[in-house]
């Protein structure tokens, strides 16, 4: 059996609790639609990889929904973001300190919801360090489910997919790295928690 020699993990929904389904309601609330549509999804790609700023995101929606100011929208933009249970930094710290497994975070995500999680989660830069690489999207420009952010991680750290268990609650996500050749453990976050990993995942270990 291979060794699992490095453990990357996604951020939200398995560290910090989302709500995606009420932030998309949200969303469409605001917006007056039923569905985001093809140049706002876009946007919101860009954004995540960092291709424009904040300014420029809060101007395309500012410039396409003249009714809306630009505290509506990041309200909105933020509302996905939920609680971050203490219990899962202590797992994480602890898995950190046994210096057993290299610990690398792998996040799509985007300025405004970091810089949010950075003003309400006080632990936040405790959580940070206990990573050996801390990968947001918009800082690497890539972004999951792309077989290119995996093939940056795996050439960035010298790693071998076989060796990489990959925790990620998006299936699309967990696809492209299983194909890839990682392990991986398609997280539910409705009833799992990634405290249970060694548990769960107990084979691969």
């Amino acid at each position: 059996m291979t060794k699992i020699k490095t453990i990357i993990f996604d951020f939200g929904d398995v560290f910090i609790n989302l709500d995606k389904l009420g932030a998309m309601q949200n969303a469409l609330n605001l917006f007056q639609l039923t569905a985001l549509d093809s140049d706002m999804i876009k946007t919101n790609e860009l954004y995540e990889i960092g291709k424009i700023s904040t300014s420029e995101f809060v101007e395309f929606y500012k410039t396409n929904f003249s009714n809306i100011d630009e505290t509506q929208l990041i309200d909105v933009w933020n509302s996905i973001l939920k609680d971050f249970p203490i219990h899962r930094l202590e797992f994480l710290q602890n898995l950190a300190q046994q210096k057993k497994y290299k610990l690398i975070l792998l996040s799509n995500t985007n300025h405004l919801h970091i810089d949010s999680v950075k003003a309400t989660v006080p632990f936040f830069e405790d959580f940070k360090k206990c990573f050996d690489v801390f990968y947001l999207s918009q800082e690497i420009h890539f972004r999951k489910p792309n077989n290119d952010i995996f093939e940056f991680v795996l050439a960035e750290n010298n790693l071998i997919a076989n060796e990489c268990l990959f925790v990620d609650d998006t299936k699309d996500n967990t696809d492209t790295a299983s194909a890839m050749g990682f392990h991986v453990w398609n997280i539910d976050e409705t009833k799992e928690d990634v405290v249970t990993l060694f548990e769960t995942k107990k084979e691969l270990f």
